[in-house]
């Protein structure tokens, strides 16, 4: 059996692993192309890490491939600064406007691409309730409350 101050050094040690795990920093670089892209390369996603994602991908991009651009929605207060992808905020875990909006700016930034452009989609945990866009036939209080 382990100490009292065996056991909080224990559980500390195991926190601080749990959250650097969690965490995308260094986590992504494999999923960066090998070669250089020919077109337009957006960046969309969403979830409660979806800030953080955006902001480790500018990070390892490549400085010599084309720039990035595109948006990503987060919950509120977990907005972290980027310089090329936009970061919206919306409400999780309830939906608000400002998750359709948010959806509407996910749409809107991969419309119109050509077949050389690419996209990468972060997404996280929190990403149905961060863009909720109903059909016209649903409200976003039927959303909220069913």
């Amino acid at each position: 059996m382990l100490s009292h101050d065996n056991a909080i050094n224990f559980l500390q040690q195991l926190f601080c692993y749990t959250i650097e795990e969690a965490s995308p920093m260094n986590k992504m670089s494999k999923w960066i192309p090998q070669k250089n892209p020919c077109g337009q390369v957006i960046v969309v996603g969403a979830g409660k890490a979806a800030a953080a994602m955006a902001a480790e991908w500018e990070r390892i991009w490549p400085q010599d491939y084309p720039p990035l651009s595109g948006v990503v929605v987060t919950r509120y207060g977990h907005s972290i600064p980027t310089k090329h992808i936009k970061v919206l905020e919306a409400s999780h875990p309830l939906p608000d406007s400002a998750g359709q909006t948010a959806a509407q700016a996910l749409l809107n930034a991969v419309s119109g691409l050509n077949p050389q452009d690419q996209v990468y989609y972060l997404v996280s945990g929190g990403a149905s309730a961060l863009t909720t866009l109903p059909v016209s036939s649903i409200t976003l209080a039927d959303k909220q409350y069913n």
